[in-house]
């Protein structure tokens, strides 16, 4: 039968999305997965967007629901979580994955909710590219790519989306990509995506699956990241910077532990983090409260612009006793660009 009303069968346009990454990808068709051949960086997909994909809106939380459970989906989409990700991989049992796949595209396509993105399977799953067929049609605002291994990944999905969106009739770049880049020490040593692909939104620290993969604990007893852990966060926070998108940290475990998620949030935000991922309702307002510049904050850095406005082209100025140059005047722009959106929506 075809597909989506684009008039392709189901395993026609399974193999059109295989060759549209026949560049960095040998297609296995007896596994049913992409096998990679190199590392080497690549620069964009075959398809460019106008623009580079940005966010819409803010990225202080993003809040998973496992996308097999009608019920918890519903409650997410009420939540006030910047973003929601409809979960098709870790919180989905192996036999649920259709039943998932199905809600969550059809969430997508009745749902006017803004921000709302799916993780699907890990590239080396059966369930990927299934994942990719039933869910790039219904629009999402990206795809968070799960066991991202380093740039050749998106940039594989990349070319797998430009076939997508073509043959749905969507405008080539509306979906873009957020990967998770720590989730093993491999992909940690080849976290640079400089250039891998303009629907890149942001990087995502993951430490669970690392710590896993090094075979500790992630953090503390007194909730501390372990070493190993520090030089991953730290890694995210240089990639993202290095590729001009945003840093997402890795949800805290506990749930009930709020002084503690507290704590983390403002580490985060301390270290460069533009958000936190949640796995909860009740860590939003948290995390949306830490991740929100304050009045103050918002009204020193609309200081700084006007004053520095005011100097005509000076690279030092006297501002309250204080001097302030260039890159303060920098990080005031920052704050005031992560503030917009935020005052938009009051």
């Amino acid at each position: 039968m075809p597909l989506g009303g684009i008039g392709k069968t189901y395993d026609e346009v399974r193999k059109l999305v295989c060759r549209a990454g026949s560049v960095i990808t040998r297609w296995n068709e007896t596994a049913f997965r992409p096998l990679p051949i190199g590392r080497t960086r690549f620069v964009s997909s075959g398809q460019q967007p106008a623009n580079p994909i940005t966010p819409s809106g803010p990225m202080r939380s993003l809040l998973f629901v496992p996308a097999d459970s009608e019920r918890k989906i519903a409650k997410a989409m009420a939540a006030t979580a910047d973003g929601l990700i409809l979960d098709l991989e870790d919180a989905v049992a192996p036999d649920s994955k259709g039943t998932a796949r199905r809600l969550a595209a059809e969430t997508l396509s009745r749902s006017e909710r803004p921000h709302v993105g799916v993780r699907v399977n890990a590239i080396d799953t059966p369930w990927y590219l299934a994942d990719l067929l039933a869910i790039a049609p219904a629009k999402p605002a990206f795809i968070m790519l799960p066991k991202c291994a380093g740039a050749a990944d998106v940039a594989r999905l990349a070319h797998q989306l430009d076939l997508l969106e073509a043959q749905a009739g969507i405008a080539a770049g509306s979906i873009g990509i957020l990967p998770l880049v720590t989730e093993s020490a491999a992909a940690v040593l080849r976290c640079d995506f400089a250039g891998a692909s303009p629907r890149l939104i942001g990087l995502c620290f993951a430490a669970e699956d690392l710590s896993t993969d090094l075979g500790i604990a992630p953090r503390s007893p007194a909730g501390r990241y372990r070493a190993p852990m520090l030089l991953a966060r730290a890694t995210v926070l240089m990639a993202a910077a290095a590729a001009g998108v945003p840093a997402v940290d890795t949800p805290y475990p506990v749930p009930a532990d709020l002084d503690g998620l507290r704590r983390e949030s403002a580490d985060a935000l301390a270290d460069g983090f533009a958000g936190k991922l949640c796995i909860h309702p009740g860590q939003i307002d948290i995390v949306n409260e830490v991740f929100s510049p304050s009045a103050a904050e918002i009204d020193w850095a609309h200081k700084i612009v006007t004053a520095f406005e005011a100097a005509h082209g000076s690279g030092v100025i006297s501002l309250d006793g204080k001097m302030v140059d260039r890159p303060h005047l920098e990080r005031a722009h920052r704050l005031l660009r992560r503030a917009a959106p935020l005052q938009a929506a009051e």
